[in-house]
């Protein structure tokens, strides 16, 4: 039977994947990674031996009409998976989703490892309401972007990459008059893990005395005044 399978991995810690996305690995036809490379680390580590085809945001638009063919056609099972995390979550995944329901093929998206959950859960923010954006756009509106989310009262959850990290800092801090907490995640799960915690101007203080490394996770508190 055709089937698609979403698989979350580890974020860092190998030891993150969970029992049924090893065995669900296991069973595959086919594996379509972002980066072939990282993926066969990990298969490696668990003695799987499958094989992987890239597909990333640079290639999906051309090759997602043939997986699908290729899926009906020999009646596959395959998996998709991102170099850290679950994809469709800032990662490739959601055009491959969206044509397999097109199709009516069944997609099955097992839980696991993302980075904004124990970056919202470790912050101590409130997390009965939040707003999760992803990236923001590197240039174009990005501004426009930002400000709409200051304005937005609910903790609210970024993705930014290392040397842009003081960029958002200085950005939040004029347009929000250095009011809100933020709380600033990186490396999760690995060994130099790090969560700070502070006003604008003091996590820019800590940030620039040192080399940034890692994924990042920028969480902002709601404004304790609305």
């Amino acid at each position: 039977m055709s089937e698609i399978y979403i698989i979350p991995t580890p974020i860092g810690n190998l030891g993150d994947i969970t029992y049924r996305a090893i065995e669900t690995l296991k069973n595959m036809d086919l594996i379509y990674a972002e980066d072939t490379r990282t993926t066969h680390k990990l298969l490696s580590h668990y003695e799987i031996s499958k094989r992987t085809i890239s597909y990333h945001q640079h290639n999906e638009h051309k090759i997602v009409d043939n997986i699908i063919d290729n899926i009906i056609n020999n009646n596959q099972k395959i998996a998709l998976v991102s170099d850290a995390g679950t994809p469709g979550i800032s990662d490739p995944g959601f055009l491959l989703i969206n044509k397999a329901k097109s199709k009516d093929i069944p997609v099955f998206c097992l839980p696991g490892p993302t980075a904004l959950i124990p970056a919202i859960v470790q912050s101590g923010f409130a997390s009965d309401e939040f707003y999760f954006f992803g990236f923001l756009p590197h240039k174009k509106g990005r501004k426009k972007k930002l400000i709409k989310l200051l304005e937005n009262n609910s903790t609210t959850i970024l993705y930014e990459s290392p040397h842009r990290l003081l960029k958002l800092l200085e950005e939040i801090k004029e347009l929000d008059k250095n009011d809100r907490k933020i709380s600033v995640s990186r490396e999760l799960t690995k060994i130099h893990e790090e969560t700070v915690q502070g006003f604008p101007d003091q996590l820019i203080s800590h940030f620039s005395k040192k080399t940034i490394k890692g994924e990042i996770v920028v969480v902002m508190d709601k404004l304790q005044n609305k």
